[in-house]
């Protein structure tokens, strides 16, 4: 068994499952997965690749307060845990007017009260180890939003938030608190969300024609996503650093110049330029 243990919840796929299998090789990694099938599929995966002495596969729902108690009780047959990293998330979208209150909540009882909720689960067995590390996944939309996907985007921002005030409040522990911000990466959460979690405006609805340009900018992109093994190799490298001299750690092709220029572009020139590539066709004035 590997010296250090590492938590990613969320691994069943995308960052998850990729970050699990990169941290395998420094770490003893505590996977988890939501659903009960998809941990099955995640076992065999870690047979197939031979990895079970250094990854074992726990259910976890960071939604519900059960899962979350039964997940804290097994770790202390694991001592102290080293590296957390919340990545369990999910993407939903649609026009704020046209959206549901639900599908806000949603998101927020995954994205950010779910990710609070296990870092306070896991927090009393990281203070057992100096140099302990949390890493959050946030997203380019923590700190850029776009049309149609307020629900993501505002609750990406709560996370980065979240995470620039547990920074300070843990560094008298000697814990390190990072969040990752990656770009468009080759991952399956749009397409899970795109295929049930988008409201998407009916044929009559104002935001049709809108959403049809914002469509078909993201499928005109999407060539052009990253390789998520990059975001995986990332968090690997921090994993093994002594200390975590950054808070925030932007990736993804394009995500430096974006955030550069959001930040120092007065409002109405950013809102011009972002109009002006999403819409080409004039549907904005």
């Amino acid at each position: 068994m590997k010296d250090k243990t590492a938590i990613v919840t969320g691994a069943s796929s995308g960052f998850g499952l990729l970050t699990a299998l990169k941290l395998a090789e420094t770490h003893f990694v505590i996977a988890t997965a939501r659903q009960p099938e998809k941990a099955a599929a995640l076992q065999k995966r870690i047979a197939e690749l031979g990895a079970e002495a250094s990854i074992t596969v726990i259910a976890l729902d960071v939604t519900k307060e059960h899962s979350i108690s039964s997940f804290s009780e097994k770790l202390k047959g694991y001592g102290a845990v080293d590296l957390l990293v919340n990545n369990a998330g999910t993407a939903y979208g649609g026009f704020a007017e046209e959206l549901p209150l639900e599908q806000y909540r949603k998101q927020y009882e995954t994205n950010v009260f779910g990710l609070i909720a296990v870092t306070q689960a896991v927090l009393p067995y990281m203070k057992k180890n100096g140099g302990a590390k949390i890493i959050n996944i946030s997203s380019i939309s923590g700190r850029i939003a776009f049309p149609a996907f307020s629900p993501y985007a505002s609750s990406k921002h709560a996370v980065e938030g979240f995470s620039e005030s547990l920074r300070l409040e843990l560094r008298p522990f000697g814990i390190d608190v990072a969040v990752i911000e990656p770009g468009s990466y080759k991952t399956a959460i749009w397409d899970t969300s795109l295929a049930g979690q988008v409201t998407v405006p009916d044929a009559g609805s104002p935001y049709a024609g809108y959403f049809a340009q914002i469509s078909d900018f993201i499928a005109k992109n999407r060539r052009q996503y990253g390789n998520p093994e990059e975001v995986a190799r990332l968090i690997s490298r921090l994993a093994q650093k002594k200390r975590l001299k950054k808070l925030r750690y932007p990736i993804g092709k394009g995500v430096g110049l974006l955030i550069f220029c959001h930040a120092l572009l007065p409002w109405r020139i950013w809102e011009w330029a972002v109009g002006k590539n999403l819409f080409k066709s004039g549907y904005l004035k």
